[in-house]
């Protein structure tokens, strides 16, 4: 089977994840989220690590959901909960820096701003488009799009499932370095050379202080959404949407 997440580590206790999945366009396949397992799993037993920056291809940073999970939530054979695979990079030990250097939509947007630190690319598109399918957000995403993005904007995004461009993202003052797509990777990697120099204790210990109290109040988030999408998915029209959207593709 094909390798679509790639891992490599560089001098300094860096470690780059490379999402590579071709066929399923970097959704949320099942080996995407198995390789993703992994490779977290790998650089929390390297006791020397000290950052990670993930990225996607080309002009794709991470897609959220396949049909096939929208469509198992909606008729209750399975949760977005599940596995705590979305909450992954917040849970990993060590500092992560999403470098979102393609589109990063619905739940992969969300999935990559559980890391410390984003860089966005001007070019590219960011959207939490849950409501386009006709269901509530989730993966805590209630919580992290406000937090991490601002309030206002982050609420705007949540309810109107529309899609930003980087540039109007940051002209909309989002706290995070935006740059041409073709820069994005290396702007992260630069930002890894600020902490390739940090004690790895140090760096993981600050990681989970940063962290506690986003930690001590997610469960609840997640619970409040989970009741939402019983009321949500439950409406008739939900998998048509999501069948509609998904053939519009």
């Amino acid at each position: 089977m094909t390798e679509v997440v790639k891992t490599s580590r560089k001098d300094g206790g860096i470690w780059i994840i490379s999402m590579e999945d071709y066929d399923g366009r970097n959704t949320f396949t099942r080996a995407l989220v198995a390789g993703l397992f992994e490779s977290i799993r790998r650089v929390a037993n390297d006791s020397e690590a000290r950052v990670i920056v993930l990225h996607g291809f080309d002009t794709i940073f991470l897609a959220g959901g396949t049909m096939e999970e929208l469509i198992g939530i909606a008729e209750r054979k399975q949760r977005f909960d599940e596995a705590g695979f979305y909450r992954l990079l917040l849970d990993c030990p060590v500092p992560v820096i999403s470098a979102m250097q393609g589109h990063a939509l619905g739940g992969g947007l969300v999935f990559g701003l559980y890391a410390e630190i984003v860089v966005m690319a001007s070019e590219s598109l960011y959207s939490a488009n849950f409501m386009k399918y006709g269901f509530t957000p989730g993966m805590g995403s209630t919580m992290i799009l406000p937090e991490k993005l601002g309030t206002s904007l982050g609420e705007e995004m949540l309810l109107t499932a529309r899609s930003y461009h980087g540039g109007t993202l940051e002209a909309r003052g989002i706290p995070f370095p935006v740059v041409p797509r073709a820069k994005v990777i290396s702007t992260a990697l630069n930002i890894a050379q600020d902490l390739a120099d940090k004690p790895p204790q140090a760096l993981r210990l600050l990681k989970k202080h940063l962290n506690r109290d986003r930690v001590s109040r997610l469960q609840n988030v997640v619970d409040l959404e989970i009741a939402m999408h019983d009321i949500t998915f439950a409406a008739s029209e939900v998998p048509s949407r999501i069948r509609d959207r998904w053939g519009n593709k």
